[in-house]
């Protein structure tokens, strides 16, 4: 007997449905977790970056830069006429004494009013003499006119008191004695009106004195001129020290303000040093300044800045001992470095390639295990040259990259193997 068997089917087709349906699912939600996982962060090699931790403390703030050692004494000599270089006495580099001449030049024209000049001043030496002499004849005679009025008046008086006199006594006539009064009183005027004269004549003496030793004083300036040009055909160093530079060949004609010769004195030394202007803000006078002259450490003190910039520096002259290591010399190439501030009890980081002062930059701060670094944004403060001010975004203790990490610009995490 045949027994019938239950249908079956649609049990298998409801089960299918189920396992379907949980593969569904099971697929939907590793798709969702597998999305919502990060990407995993590129790898970086440890040994390509450098890091920094952060710190709290002092910070020293400074600025470095490059330059050379220059002299404080210098000085260009310049040809003082229109010359010819006749002669190069003295080579680059040889010692030199005030009185040591460098350049020999001539100039005969030169020569030839030299000469001139001096024959007129003699001409108007001897003409001040002759006039001198002139008139002190002239004043003598002047003089020897008013005391011989002098007398007649003196004698004048007399008579008159005489002719007074003896009228008193009753034995000269009033009209005698009248006439010598008068006559005693015209010498009197005549007197004073010599002295008068005289003093006229004096006055004129000196002041004509005067005038003609202002032609004398002229032409001995304009002799003393001629000569010291003359004299300065003979280039003299004028200071001790070294020959620097002569710029102009034998047989060179030169003009007036043509550089002939440069000596400085290599006993005083000062370095200029070349600061960005974006860290020159700071700089003043009397800052300490450190110099490496390669040989040794000098320390100095900032005498002057430029007040102008230059291909983006900014001059800063840095004033040094007496005393300098051994091959200090001018021109020799010298790191630079100014101390402007010591900041107390501030958050700092060593400076990082691309962490510009008062900027927000992004850092990949290290992981606790180290295996990984994550980006945070740091505000930073005043700088220097070796480390700058966290102001927020790190706390200390906390290790960041401070390396060139540009390439991974566009990840906020990095592998580190």
């Amino acid at each position: 007997m045949d027994i019938q068997k239950p249908d079956t089917s649609r049990a298998r087709k409801i089960k299918r449905s189920l396992y379907t349906g949980v593969a569904l699912l099971f697929l939907g939600g590793t798709s969702i977790a597998v999305s919502r996982l990060r990407p995993a962060g590129p790898s970086v090699d440890r040994s390509t970056i450098w890091t920094g931790e952060v710190k709290r403390g002092t910070m020293l703030r400074d600025v470095h830069g490059i330059g050379t050692l220059v002299p404080e004494d210098i000085r260009w000599i310049p040809a003082q006429t229109d010359s010819r270089v006749d002669r190069i006495v003295l080579k680059p580099g040889a010692l030199v004494k005030p009185n040591s001449i460098i350049l020999e030049l001539s100039d005969p024209s030169l020569q030839r009013d030299t000469l001139d000049a001096e024959y007129q001043l003699k001409a108007a030496e001897a003409d001040y003499q002759n006039l001198k002499v002139q008139l002190n004849s002239e004043l003598l005679n002047q003089k020897a006119a008013a005391a011989a009025v002098h007398s007649d008046y003196e004698q004048a008086k007399l008579q008159h008191e005489v002719d007074a006199k003896l009228r008193a006594e009753g034995i000269g006539a009033e009209v005698t004695e009248k006439l010598s009064g008068v006559k005693a009183e015209q010498h009197g005027v005549r007197a004073q009106l010599e002295d008068e004269r005289t003093k006229n004549a004096a006055d004129s003496v000196a002041t004509r004195l005067l005038v003609q030793q202002a032609h004398v004083d002229q032409q001995r300036a304009l002799y003393n001129l001629r000569r010291s040009e003359l004299d300065a055909l003979h280039v003299r160093a004028g200071i001790e020290g070294v020959l620097q530079v002569v710029p102009v060949e034998v047989g060179q004609q030169v003009h007036p303000g043509t550089n002939l010769c440069r000596v400085a004195d290599p006993r005083r030394l000062k370095a200029e040093i070349k600061i960005a202007e974006t860290q020159a803000k700071d700089i003043a006078t009397g800052q300490k300044a450190t110099v490496d002259t390669r040989n040794g450490v000098v320390i100095g003190r900032v005498a002057r800045m430029d007040p102008a910039v230059q291909n983006g520096t900014v001059t800063v002259d840095v004033a040094l001992p007496e005393i300098l290591p051994g091959g200090a010399r001018p021109d020799l190439t010298v790191d630079g470095t100014i101390e402007l501030e010591n900041l107390q009890d501030v958050l700092y980081v060593g400076r990082p390639v691309h962490g510009q002062p008062e900027t927000t930059v992004g850092l990949f701060k290290l992981t606790g295990d180290g295996s990984e670094a994550v980006r945070v944004n740091a505000k930073l403060g005043r700088a220097s040259v070796n480390s700058v001010e966290v102001l927020e975004g790190l706390n200390t203790g906390d290790v960041v990259i401070l390396s060139d990490m540009s390439n991974w610009d566009s990840y906020d995490r990095i592998r580190l193997r």
